[in-house]
């Protein structure tokens, strides 16, 4: 048994995961990948733990499964996958969406069973899952750096296993009951105090060591979904699909100003600001806003956009798969609030798209990534560069 870890009254949550990764290091217990400083770390004996899991009754009536895509976790992947459970794998960093479903060829053998449990497998065997994909997740599975036997845990500081269960619980991907379990060496296994912890980090229900499985018994309640006024603009623009669940929060009501807000809630330039304007602008006659409608074929230039005359490189965007509910103001509104309005929109409802123009290709890019996983009226929006680009100048 390897000796416990006891951080020094006072210490940090970087203090914990500082020592941790020292001793792992120290004490030859790593495994690769190497250093695991700043990572969540592989251990020697680590698919000794994962396979643990295969004696849980949580397991066993699991039919769903979110696995973390970390190294140490990559036995837990592939008993799920052997015993033939719907795997989900966050997308590394949340960049493109939250959920990969792991989907083996049919007939897999037990090699590229073992393949598809890999980081290469995940990338190789996957699909995404939408925000309309319906995902109802019986058991989590994170890693850690520390955990403390009353489930209180430490990820490697950057938030996303946190994040992940957060968007889960505002996608009713989870419930307050769902498990939660951890695969850590023993030495992980340390005491932290309370103080240490905040509203929105993720209590574990079991710990899975090399010789032990600990039932936690936790009554701390876990994240009750995404804490906004603490999620920065900055977060907002790394994680895409973080814009389409605050969207769809925003329009059924919630509160959901950023942290930057909070500090300057008067800025005329906040989303909140700019939506109440979109909607005002819509109640106006249309010949007020120097737009054309015919049908469901509607032309706009927006007056907050400077005109088109003049610029031979304006680049068009192609917005699809718009449900026939959708009405083109939901549409503006959801452009303005992610920050991407348009020169011009050219909505053509009954073909269920739109395009829009932007003044060169790097804006019309940085509209793609800002919108990408999009949803509106249940459907996730496709939006790319227009095929056919044409001089508008």
């Amino acid at each position: 048994l390897c000796p416990r870890l006891c951080p020094p009254p006072g210490a940090s949550k970087w203090d914990v995961r500082e020592k941790v990764w020292d001793y792992l290091e120290a004490s030859g217990l790593a495994d690769f990948p190497r250093p695991v400083h700043r990572r969540i770390p592989n251990f020697k004996g680590s698919r000794q733990a994962c396979c643990s899991i295969k004696e849980l009754d949580v397991f066993d009536r699991a039919r769903e499964i979110k696995v973390d895509p970390d190294k140490p976790l990559e036995g837990v992947r592939l008993a799920a996958l052997q015993a033939r459970k719907t795997l989900l794998v966050p997308t590394p960093r949340l960049r493109t969406g939250l959920f990969n479903r792991i989907v083996p060829p049919s007939g897999a053998t037990k090699e590229i069973l073992r393949i598809c449990a890999t980081s290469q497998g995940i990338k190789e065997y996957s699909v995404p899952v939408g925000l309309d994909g319906k995902a109802r997740v019986d058991l989590v599975v994170v890693g850690s750096v520390a955990v403390s036997e009353k489930g209180w845990r430490i990820g490697k500081g950057e938030g996303y296993a946190d994040m992940e269960y957060a968007m889960m619980v505002s996608m009713g991907a989870v419930q307050a009951d769902t498990p939660v379990i951890t695969i850590v060496h023993d030495c992980q296994v340390v005491d932290i105090a309370e103080e240490l912890l905040d509203d929105h980090d993720l209590t574990v229900d079991y710990i899975l060591t090399p010789t032990r499985t600990i039932k936690t018994n936790c009554k701390r309640p876990k994240p009750q979904g995404i804490i906004w006024h603490k999620v920065s603009y900055e977060m907002l623009e790394k994680i895409p699909i973080l814009k389409s669940l605050r969207y769809r929060e925003k329009q059924a009501g919630k509160e959901v100003a950023l942290q930057d807000e909070h500090s300057d809630l008067t800025n005329a330039n906040t989303p909140a600001v700019l939506n109440e304007k979109a909607k005002a602008e819509n109640t106006r006659p249309q010949a007020a806003m120097g737009s054309a409608q015919i049908g469901q074929h509607y032309v706009e230039s927006d007056s907050l956009s400077p005109r088109l005359e003049g610029s031979g490189m304006i680049t068009t965007v192609y917005v699809g798969n718009i449900p026939p509910s959708v009405r083109v103001s939901e549409l503006k509104c959801a452009l303005r609030e992610f920050r991407a309005t348009p020169l011009r929109l050219n909505w053509q409802g009954a073909q269920h798209r739109a395009f829009l123009d932007y003044k060169d290709k790097a804006t019309a890019e940085s509209a793609v990534s800002s919108l990408k996983g999009l949803s509106l009226g249940g459907n996730t929006l496709r939006v790319k560069l227009a095929k056919n680009q044409r001089n508008k100048g």
